[in-house]
């Protein structure tokens, strides 16, 4: 165990050299456009890598290296390599954007990475990950066939595993993940008091196996209004999320999770993410393909923002709800409504090794 895991730059990735602060941007017209008060935007493109994983897979990856060689901080773990010492390799699963912060991780410590990814991920996202010194290994099927993969990597000697989802709900990595998105929650919190103390009434935001909407409905209970509803929004191929919080436990589902939002193409919900959604009564909204993908250009025609349809899958489900009568009435979406988006990526060029996925 690490004699001052508590100290910078381990500890708070808001203490890190190259933390900003993203933005939270007020869209009006897109506001009006969903018939609502207010709508909050949360702009994770702003972020060092480009999407909100820099976040929990640093602040993971750095963690786990610190326990395994007893350091306290980045300036120890690269001393103790400049020793000698063999710093462990990173190993994890990832549609692309863990994997970039679980690598990056790695190069600020001075250690190796090894990324599983489903052969369907774009290979821009897998150029990037080579490009921090990640060793990419490409796997045959979807990300939970890599989640298996980069496990029994780890299990066999082959490194630290930093997953971002696990069957433990006290799983320590996957808690130090969502840690890490928990600065993003804090940095809201913060904002909407610029915003005149506003308080949003619904919380609309993405689910690949659920770790930021958990993130999120811990760190912002206590700031919503009524009705404080928490909608986890996925596309209908992928909806993991909504299945585990049906059955009140993670259920794997079939099939090849074939959607456009890329980044939620996954088919098992994370256990420690599911306990938090059920304690705080999470919702599910289920979006198509089409809607994913107008949801991009809705985004950039009210508001500039270029993103992917995972990045504005949260938007998709606002859309989906506010141009349905029942699920306004159901959901209490009206008028008067705040909602805070979370744009967890900016926009990637979608080129692909393998079939589109």
């Amino acid at each position: 165990m690490s004699r001052s895991l508590h100290s910078p730059p381990l500890a708070d990735p808001a203490e890190w050299p190259e933390y900003r602060r993203t933005r939270l941007v007020e869209l009006p017209r897109l506001a009006r456009l969903a018939g609502v008060g207010r709508v909050f935007v949360k702009a994770e493109w702003e972020r060092s890598l480009g999407n909100f994983k820099s976040l929990g897979g640093m602040l993971a990856g750095l963690r786990a290296l610190a326990r395994a060689m007893g350091a306290g901080s980045v300036r120890e773990l690269r001393a103790a390599g400049a020793s000698g010492a063999r710093l462990p390799r990173l190993v994890c699963a990832s549609d692309g954007n863990h994997g970039l912060a679980v690598a990056a991780a790695a190069a600020r410590a001075g250690a190796g990475s090894r990324i599983y990814l489903p052969e369907a991920v774009a290979g821009t996202r897998a150029d990037r990950i080579e490009a921090l010194g990640g060793e990419v290994v490409r796997v045959s099927g979807t990300y939970d066939d890599a989640v298996s993969a980069a496990m029994a990597a780890a299990s066999g000697g082959g490194g630290l595993l930093v997953a971002d989802t696990s069957a433990d709900v006290h799983d320590q990595v996957v808690g130090d993940v969502m840690a890490g998105y928990a600065v993003m929650t804090g940095e809201i919190a913060a904002q909407l008091r610029e915003h005149a103390g506003a308080r949003p009434t619904h919380l609309f935001v993405q689910a690949g196996v659920g770790g930021l909407a958990a993130a999120m409905a811990k760190g912002l209970h206590g700031l919503m209004r009524a009705p404080g509803r928490l909608l986890v929004v996925e596309p209908k191929a992928a909806d993991c999320v909504s299945r585990a919080l049906s059955a009140g436990t993670p259920v794997r589902i079939a099939g090849d999770l074939h959607t456009c939002a890329d980044m939620l193409s996954c088919g098992l919900a994370s256990a420690p993410a599911l306990e938090v959604l059920l304690r705080h009564a999470a919702e599910s909204v289920l979006v198509g393909e089409a809607s994913l993908r107008d949801a991009v250009d809705v985004l950039r025609d009210t508001g500039g923002v270029e993103t992917t349809p995972s990045g504005a899958a949260g938007l998709a489900g606002l859309l989906a709800v506010a141009s349905h009568p029942v699920l306004r009435q159901r959901h209490r979406l009206d008028a008067d409504s705040h909602v805070l988006l979370v744009v967890t990526e900016g926009a990637i060029t979608t080129s692909r090794t393998g079939p589109a996925g």
